[in-house]
């Protein structure tokens, strides 16, 4: 049997939209075909994205949630059994290109019309109204220097509309997206226009492009706050030496604190993204120990035990 669309994301059916989104995104950087190692990553990013399309939009899970309860009264809604996981946009799941570009969570191209999309006496009456386009939506992965510096990236999507005859049909768009310094993690871009097109003339919807930072093993991000492990040596933590850290904020003195234990947080303030408030730039303390290969290297560390040796480090 099919998961429906929370069990596919993993939430419960209780789960506010801040829960459905983080375990979007959560699902979203495994499976990214860029990245990810899984052998059904595209797949299963499809099938995620389509999940979510439904569940972060009110009007739309407020409609599966109608299917889900009363399955027999949407027979046009799915496809397969009544319990199965819903109507299936995936064939309309993005195609992206450019630098680090990650496009997903475009709504159905059903839109408001539901499982009567192409019935007789509808499609009379769509041709007979003008309707504005879908907001679309559409997420993209860009490195951390974006925030600091900027950029203007070239994104190709492939957007859901009609044609003249009121069928549904893909519209590839190649885009130029300038993207400003300072945007926090999960902030939107707004395109006029650029989403899908409107009906009989009406006006075209908006396209969001939310931005995610690409994380790494050593750099992630909060909102405007970034968190970055630095590696020091055991003598620079216990004299609180003065050191040079390369930083997304470019290259800072930093003075350590006597005697600094492994994991400690050092915050600098307003050196993380510069937003209208700007983050900080927490440096998170990793303690590294020299090998000891030489004999020279070796009587140090001796000397160095006879220097602590009243030191129980697991008393």
């Amino acid at each position: 049997m099919a998961k429906n669309y929370y069990e596919e994301l993993g939430v419960a059916r209780s789960a506010s939209a801040d829960e459905i989104k983080k375990a979007y995104r959560k699902l979203a950087k495994k499976y990214h075909p860029d990245i990810s190692k899984e052998a059904d990553a595209e797949a299963k990013m499809q099938t995620i994205n389509v999940a979510y399309d439904t569940l972060s939009n009110t009007e739309k899970k407020a409609e599966y949630d109608q299917m889900l309860d009363h399955p027999q009264g949407f027979g046009g809604f799915g496809q397969g059994n009544a319990q199965g996981s819903g109507f299936d946009g995936s064939q309309f799941y993005r195609q992206s290109s450019g630098d680090n570009a990650d496009f997903s969570g475009f709504e159905d191209i059903f839109g408001r019309f539901g499982a009567g999309f192409g019935g007789g006496q509808q499609r009379s009456q769509r041709q007979q109204r003008s309707y504005r386009g879908e907001d679309q939506h559409a997420s993209i992965q860009v490195d951390l220097s974006v925030a600091y510096h900027g950029s203007t990236q070239q994104i190709s999507l492939q957007i859901p509309t009609y044609n003249v005859y009121g069928e549904a049909e893909l519209q590839r768009k190649t885009l130029e997206v300038k993207i400003p310094k300072g945007m926090k993690e999960g902030q939107q871009i707004r395109l006029n226009g650029q989403g899908q097109s409107g009906i009989n003339g009406g006006e075209n919807g908006d396209l969001y492009i939310e931005i995610q930072y690409n994380d790494t093993d050593r750099i992630r991000v909060e909102g405007a706050d970034v968190y970055q492990t630095i590696d020091v040596s055991p003598w620079e933590a216990g004299l609180g030496q003065n050191i040079g850290v390369s930083t997304p904020a470019g290259q800072l003195n930093v003075n350590l604190p006597k005697n600094a234990k492994n994991g400690q947080q050092l915050r600098l303030k307003d050196k993380g993204i510069p937003n209208k408030i700007a983050g900080h730039l927490y440096l998170i303390i990793n303690i590294v120990l020299p090998p000891a290969h030489s004999e020279q290297e070796q009587q140090a560390y001796q000397q160095f035990a006879d220097a602590f040796a009243s030191f129980q480090p697991r008393a």
